[in-house]
């Protein structure tokens, strides 16, 4: 009896990795995914945190992709590793922090690390040659198979006829005729495939799993580094970079403000490492302050912080400002007008 084949597919949670794997299974293939947290993963995290994003599954999609496909899910912590990937990427960034070609890069070779380790055959990824232009272009596609150390064990079973024969097509592992030749940013053959093996309610095919392709994370991600002189960033820092409106009013501080209830609780849980300013006479959004305020900061910021409660109309509103020493400042102060507060200190 032939050996069964073994391969570690690398689940996203999005579309093509699932199908990817799908399509090894109808081969025989056995399967297991490996999922690489960084931290910067947008789903799970706001959505159970704000209250206007209540409707969206809490579901982590890669554990969803794993139960569809009936396969086991090993999901591995990289967060220190995954640091020098971005903090000083050999092929740079995308379109904004994203070191995408980088990424991948890594992850394979960790796949690979993985797959010697555990007594599997080769890795499978849900690439399409053409579909994202950091990671996926013809001639980037060699470079990961290059750099990761996978060599010819790495598959990309959605696009593989547009390829060169990888070994498991060569050894008769898998059969190349029923690989695929998806190409380009379309996502209509995914969507028909999925349909095929009646998969629904997957994650959106062509939205972004990370953070670090959005515009407006990857400018807060870049002003933690300037305010603190170096690139460097904790898990904490992954988390609150997330949550809340981000304002900047001096270099040396900065206000993390809530919006609703649901980041209320959530900022909360950050009262022992941060000053916190808080609205006693109206209701209004617990704020963080990340960094040393003067006097005349803690005037300014409260009144910025008061801005955003319901006591933004009064005349006089109070405000408890609780520093990090524990010490504990009441002041009276008339919250700043929309017109006073500069917009170049959204961040």
């Amino acid at each position: 009896m032939s050996t069964q084949r073994k391969a570690v597919a690398l689940i996203s949670g999005g579309l093509d990795s699932l199908l990817a794997a799908r399509l090894m299974l109808e081969q025989g293939i056995h399967v297991e995914g490996i999922n690489f947290y960084t931290g910067f993963c947008v789903e799970g995290h706001t959505h159970a945190i704000r209250k206007k994003d209540k409707a969206k599954p809490k579901r982590n999609n890669a554990l969803w992709s794993a139960e569809q496909l009936g396969i086991k899910l090993h999901i591995v912590d990289i967060i220190e590793e995954y640091k020098d990937v971005l903090i000083n990427p050999k092929h740079g960034y995308g379109a904004n922090m994203n070191p995408c070609l980088d990424c991948k890069i890594f992850m394979v070779s960790k796949a690979k690390q993985w797959m010697q380790e555990h007594g599997f055959d080769f890795i499978i990824t849900g690439e399409v040659m053409g579909q994202r232009p950091m990671s996926q272009r013809k001639d980037l596609l060699p470079v990961v198979v290059r750099e990761s150390g996978a060599d010819d064990r790495l598959l990309r079973p959605l696009c593989a006829k547009n390829l060169a024969a990888t070994l498991p097509e060569r050894e008769g592992w898998v059969n190349r005729e029923k690989l695929l030749d998806f190409s380009g940013r379309n996502r209509k053959p995914q969507m028909a495939l999925a349909k095929q093996f009646g998969f629904e309610d997957y994650a959106t095919p062509a939205g972004g799993c990370c953070f670090l392709t959005d515009a407006n994370y990857s400018r807060k991600l870049v002003d933690l580094w300037q305010a603190r002189n170096k690139k460097d960033y904790e898990f904490d820092d992954i988390m609150l970079l997330k949550v809340g409106r981000h304002l900047r009013p001096a270099p040396h501080y900065k206000l993390i403000i809530s919006r609703e209830d649901g980041e209320n609780k959530f900022l909360n849980g950050y009262r022992k490492q941060f000053a916190t300013i808080e609205i006693k006479s109206h209701n209004g959004p617990l704020t963080l302050v990340d960094g040393q305020m003067t006097e005349k900061d803690m005037q300014q910021a409260a009144r910025i912080a008061s801005r955003f409660s319901q006591g933004r109309n009064a005349d006089q509103v109070e405000v408890k400002i609780t520093l990090l020493s524990g010490r504990e400042k009441f002041l009276q102060i008339k919250p700043m007008p929309a017109s006073e507060i500069n917009q170049a200190w959204y961040i």
